[in-house]
């Protein structure tokens, strides 16, 4: 049970449910905070951060033309043009689609003080040798994060809006696509990614609990191989290249969270001997 901070007595439910909602309060309020900071960074925000994958001199589109030419393959990476329009068809829409996208922005800024408040709720409940040893938890968390949402940034963003946006059943049809519908695209792949990553963190707390074992990791490995390519299918294009590319760093995270859970596993084992 969680330590109350000015005694030793144990923290009744309602005591715990306080202090969550306190710890909710402050990193809701980091975000608002972050919110509001990206708010006001508009120019920023929509014309060269969310709106750049729709540019042919993206870095992702130049590296991947000039990757497939030197293999002299035809490459639909090489265009000078996205054939389509980002529209608002709503009086409100433009307005409606700046504050939520400065929330979104808000909730990745915000993302490591999120962890922090997380961090100090759980904290109290462990024993300092745990304590000792999650102490990276933060930085590495975070650090997960932001790389996973560069990843759906970089790759999984421009892949999905380079196949989507070319794609037409008729040449009578336009692609003339909603605000809301682009911004929805670009922050499924973002968040989506940037929590795929924390795939290792998740295994280091089941182990730790003893939900997971590594052996269990192993042993399904091909199922987890299934899930990953069901996962590619969904938040990629649906050509086997996008695929592949989303794929790769998934399973490679896969195998570090068994590596990890090995780790874990085996100093819970050690612990448990000497109490023996």
């Amino acid at each position: 049970m969680r330590k109350a901070k000015s005694t030793n007595e144990e923290m009744s439910f309602l005591d715990h449910l306080e202090d969550l909602r306190w710890h909710l309060i402050r990193a809701s309020l980091a975000i608002i905070i972050a919110a509001t900071v990206a708010f006001f960074a508009k120019g920023f925000i929509f014309d060269v951060l969310l709106f750049g994958p729709r540019h042919p001199d993206f870095w992702t589109y130049d590296i991947l033309c000039r990757f497939t030419t030197w293999l002299g393959m035809e490459s639909g990476f090489c265009f000078d043009e996205m054939p389509f329009r980002v529209q608002s068809r709503t009086m409100g829409g433009q307005f409606s689609a700046h504050i939520w996208v400065s929330m979104t922005a808000g909730f990745v800024l915000a993302f490591p003080y999120v962890i922090y408040e997380f961090w100090k709720f759980v904290a109290p409940a462990m024993k300092d040798t745990e304590k000792n040893s999650s102490k990276g938890f933060i930085f590495i968390s975070s650090a997960l994060f932001f790389l996973g949402v560069l990843f759906g940034y970089y790759l999984v963003t421009p892949l999905s809006i380079n196949f989507l946006g070319k794609y037409q059943v008729s040449d009578d049809v336009f692609n003339d696509f909603d605000l809301s519908s682009y911004i929805a695209l670009v922050r499924a792949s973002v968040l989506a990614s940037g929590l795929i990553f924390e795939l290792p963190i998740v295994i280091y707390f089941l182990t730790k609990v003893g939900v997971l074992t590594p052996d269990f990791l192993r042993k399904y490995r091909k199922y987890a191989l299934v899930i990953v390519l069901i996962f590619s299918a969904i938040i990629t294009p649906p050509d086997i290249v996008s695929q592949i590319i989303v794929a790769i760093p998934v399973l490679v995270l896969y195998e570090v969270s068994i590596l990890i859970s090995r780790i874990v596993y085996r100093k819970e084992a050690k612990i448990l001997k000497k109490n023996k």
